[in-house]
């Protein structure tokens, strides 16, 4: 298995396409790249990252870089502090939904968003160029609850109204997967004046489920859910920057629909009417609900830093991705699963029903997201078989190919981060996802 590199920086597995010299010269490549100043390190809770932790400290310190380690702490938190303490960068050691065996470096800029694909192709160049060990020494200092500026913040934003919510007292469950939301996401809700039941929060990097927050991987959390009468269970990536929604009766609404509850509780409540940016991969349901509030969608390709970069271009206030990934441009520019649950909890003390009733009065739509290997699948010769299959409809090729009609659409690309192509697909009914993705299936 060759690295993977991309706009999600570089994921390897273990011991094989990931070891400690590769990690050592993109280290070094990105401290190249970047301006004066310190540099932030993080991890998810992989055991390998502890040891990758180490060597990425030692390695900046090399390059007479001043160093900041907090240690397990969420994504998008070290997203939020590169920001708010004008560093000059950060790296998270982390794959993301990725399996166990699997790490990575994800590269932020000084402005807490993800390096944009300039960036990332000149990181990539130098790093292949084996730069030069430096010997200067940079300090290292190591910050113990880094996460809890970022938990303050949150519960000030403007558009959350937090007497509401500590009035509600919501009791709910969160499943961490024991990644690097394990302590800050219950200590986010908390602060919200929540009751909290921890499930699978203890950061020892033991994935205790499939490490995607999938409907079919949360079963447990459903069950426990039920079992403490909650009113709703949360569920995150490794990360902590993806968030899942199970309701009080242990359904899960499937990871689509949180940035669809939360775009409709911003809109209700702030009666914006910017657009709402995200991928082509996301739900119609969005549209329509932004449709319902006056306000429009703009779609980029698939990736964080797209969403971002047109959330700035067109002044964005609210954006993200369907995979669960929440952005909020008065929090910081990246995918946020504790500022997701904010919102989502905000949308909920706007209303007397309970999350399941919610969910019930957004729009319905069946999405099926499937992939194949790309063994011996040739990518460009196999998107102009499926173009000529589907002749009858628009065509949109902004990212791999995507074929939509009126109310419902198919998305084939190849991944970011996987050696996979996706088929992503959405209609009304499950029949008619079916098969289109079964078709799409049979030309490849």
């Amino acid at each position: 298995m060759e690295l993977i590199r991309g706009i999600s920086g570089i994921r390897g597995i273990v011991g094989k396409s990931l070891t400690e010299p590769v990690i050592i010269k993109h280290i070094q490549a990105f401290s190249e790249i970047q301006s004066a100043g310190d540099i932030l390190l993080a991890r998810d809770s992989r055991t390998h990252g502890e040891s990758f932790i180490h060597t990425a400290a030692e390695t900046l310190s090399k390059c007479g870089r001043n160093v900041i380690v907090y240690g397990i702490i969420p994504t998008p938190t070290a997203q939020f502090l590169i920001e708010k303490n004008d560093m000059a960068g950060g790296i998270v050691i982390t794959a993301s939904h990725n399996p166990l065996e699997w790490n990575g470096l994800k590269f932020i800029d000084r402005d807490g968003c993800f390096l944009d694909g300039n960036k990332n192709i000149k990181l990539f160049e130098i790093a292949d160029s084996d730069p030069t060990a430096k010997y200067n020494t940079g300090s290292v200092q190591s910050i113990e609850n880094g996460y809890l500026p970022h938990i303050t913040h949150t519960r000030g934003l403007s558009v959350i109204d937090t007497k509401a919510i500590e009035k509600r007292n919501f009791s709910i469950v969160v499943d961490a997967v024991n990644g690097a939301a394990s302590e800050a996401l219950p200590a986010m809700l908390k602060a919200l004046g929540c009751t909290v039941h921890l499930l699978h929060c203890n950061p020892d990097g033991q994935f205790p489920r499939e490490a995607e927050p999938l409907p079919q991987n949360l079963t447990i959390l459903a069950n426990t859910v039920i079992a403490n009468n909650a009113d709703v269970g949360f569920a995150t990536d490794p990360d902590g920057d993806r968030l899942a929604i199970i309701d009080e009766k242990g359904n899960p609404l499937g990871e689509e629909y949180t940035l669809t509850l939360c775009i409709d509780g911003f809109l209700k409540s702030t009666k914006s009417t910017e657009p709402i940016v995200t991928n082509l991969s996301s739900s119609l349901a969005i549209d329509r609900i932004a449709e319902k509030h006056g306000s429009s969608v703009i779609r980029t390709a698939v990736g964080e830093i797209n969403v971002v970069n047109k959330m700035k271009d067109c002044n964005a206030l609210l954006g993200g991705e369907g995979n669960g990934g929440v952005i909020l441009s008065e929090s910081h520019y990246g995918r946020d699963s504790l500022v997701g649950a904010s919102l989502i909890l905000n949308r909920m003390a706007q209303d007397k029903n309970p999350i399941s009733k919610i969910y019930q009065s957004m729009p319905q739509y069946v999405m099926l997201k499937d992939k194949i290997k790309l063994t011996n699948i040739n990518v460009t010769n196999a998107m102009e078989k499926i173009k000529l299959q589907f002749s009858n409809a628009q065509h949109n090729t902004m990212d791999g190919l995507k074929i939509i009609w009126e109310n419902s659409w198919m998305h084939c690309r190849k991944s970011n981060t996987e050696p996979i192509m996706r088929i992503y697909a959405e209609a009304p009914t499950r029949l008619e996802v079916k098969m289109l993705i079964d078709k799409v299936k049979s030309i490849l």
